[in-house]
């Protein structure tokens, strides 16, 4: 059987700058890598799929997401940023067995798939045994999804969220041997589909002596931090960029998550440092963090990647993400322009563009997870990680423009095929694994889980009704 592979005379959106908008060509695979990118390609040995027509794109990358919280979905539609704290991560995130992480992260990884996400970074801050790790990632192993399992803390009670002593590594040790523990056993090399970071709470959550702790293990694990930072009006998330730089741990590589209400020279200090921003915007506007200032991080230089963050509240597809950020980034910009007082028939400065989104939604997510080298573009050497989207759609055809398609109609319902790695995990428009196990297993741990949260929030479908 050949492992070569050529999608035929595609709309190609390569978010690759030297290779640009195809408005007809062919992608040649070779095992799990592109070779080849460019109209009228031969290739006699290799399956073929046709998509004339359709729109071929990187692979979406989700740069942050609570994907434990999977089996809880949609508990919290009208929750903000507080009341999560005290429902999500005191009511149900100390009664999680490893069984629970195991079944969110399994079923939260297809969905992504499903969705054309290729890429996820799992913000695993569920840390509670060191099984709830290793089922964390046999789930996102077993889905096939590439990933950065992003190892974080204990959820054994909001009081130890907030200001626990805990370092990084388990409620178990305070040395970080758990984290050593799983560079070694899973990571030990970093060309895997699944790779690791290190998730942490920082300035404001915890104590000055695990803040350094934290930052020095992930420099001595070679592996990046990913922090939230700048969210909500909780004085305990400003200004911890500053307490980073006079600590002397701004390091190259960190994501700053959130960043809703960084100051000029946190932006500076960001941009100095190698570091880089995750914005959740559907969450951020949603649940009150603030806004999801992408200008800004354009002004500053500062690469950016979109997220999901919690399937508590909102969708965790990267459609959702980039029209939120679209809509809600100029939405601000045209309203600063009204209270100026411009000339209703003059643009409003610093609009950012449906370009600028799809390539947050790829490549500058690949960027912000540290494996933009082989993912997040449509480029010859990289991992085919490759999704297909319908282009004779109802809510797509016809097409004018490809970008404007993907950013500002299409939806999960036209992700026609994926592949990750040259494997395909979704075509015609189905998931080529069986769902029957997974739901099972998530649907059983939702109940479970309900069982645990004591009275029931109002809208709440009794467990029995919905077993």
């Amino acid at each position: 059987m050949t492992d070569r592979m050529l999608i035929k005379d595609a709309i190609v959106l390569t978010q690759d700058p030297a290779l640009g908008e195809l408005p007809k060509a062919d992608v040649l695979i070779e095992g799990d890598t592109i070779t080849a990118v460019e109209p009228n390609l031969s290739a006699d040995d290799a399956r073929v799929i046709e998509a004339a027509g359709d729109i071929v794109i990187p692979g979406f990358i989700d740069t942050h997401r609570h994907t434990w919280e999977t089996s809880i979905r949609t508990c919290a539609p009208d929750f903000a940023l507080i009341t999560y704290f005290g429902s999500i991560l005191d009511k149900f995130a100390p009664h999680y067995r490893p069984d629970d992480v195991y079944a969110g992260n399994l079923w939260g990884s297809l969905e992504c798939l499903n969705a054309g996400i290729t890429t996820l970074v799992d913000w695993s801050h569920i840390m509670n045994t060191p099984d709830h790790a290793d089922e964390a990632i046999r789930g996102l192993h077993e889905s096939g999804i590439r990933s950065v399992f992003a190892y974080g803390f204990p959820n054994t009670s909001l009081q130890d969220w907030w200001f626990g002593p805990d370092f990084a590594g388990s409620e178990l040790t305070t040395d970080g041997a758990e984290a050593r523990r799983l560079r070694t056993q899973y990571f030990n090399s970093d060309d895997g589909l699944i790779t690791m970071g290190l998730a942490t709470r920082g300035p404001g959550f915890c104590k000055p002596d695990v803040v350094r702790h934290d930052w020095e293990l992930a420099k001595e694990l070679g592996v990046n931090i990913t922090v939230h930072v700048a969210m909500d009006r909780f004085g305990y998330t400003k200004l911890q960029l500053i307490a980073l730089r006079d600590m002397d741990l701004l390091y190259p590589g960190t994501t700053y998550v959130h960043a809703s209400h960084f100051t000029d020279e946190e932006w500076a200090l960001a941009r100095d440092s190698g570091g880089n921003v995750s914005f959740a915007p559907q969450i951020e506007i949603q649940m009150g963090h603030g806004w999801a200032p992408a200008v800004s991080a354009v002004a500053y230089d500062v690469p950016i990647g979109l997220s999901s963050d919690v399937a508590t509240t909102a969708p965790s597809d990267q459609f959702t993400q980039m029209r939120s950020i679209f809509g809600s980034e100029r939405g601000r910009k045209h309203q600063e322009a009204w209270d100026a007082s411009l000339d209703g028939l003059q643009a409003s400065p610093g609009l950012i563009t449906a370009r600028q989104v799809l390539s947050w939604a790829t490549i500058g997510g690949a960027e912000v997870a540290g494996i933009a080298d082989r993912t997040g573009s449509l480029t010859p050497g990289k991992k085919a990680d490759i999704v297909v989207i319908d282009g004779s759609a109802v809510n797509v055809a016809p097409i004018i423009d490809p970008v404007g398609a993907v950013v500002c109609a299409a939806d999960v319902s036209n992700v026609k095929t994926v592949l990750v790695g040259g494997q395909v995990v979704k075509q015609d428009f189905r998931l080529t694994a069986s769902l029957d196990e997974p739901r099972r297993a998530v649907e059983a741990s939702r109940d479970y889980l309900l069982s645990k949260f004591g009275d029931p929030e109002p809208g709440w479908l009794p467990v029995s009704a919905s077993a």
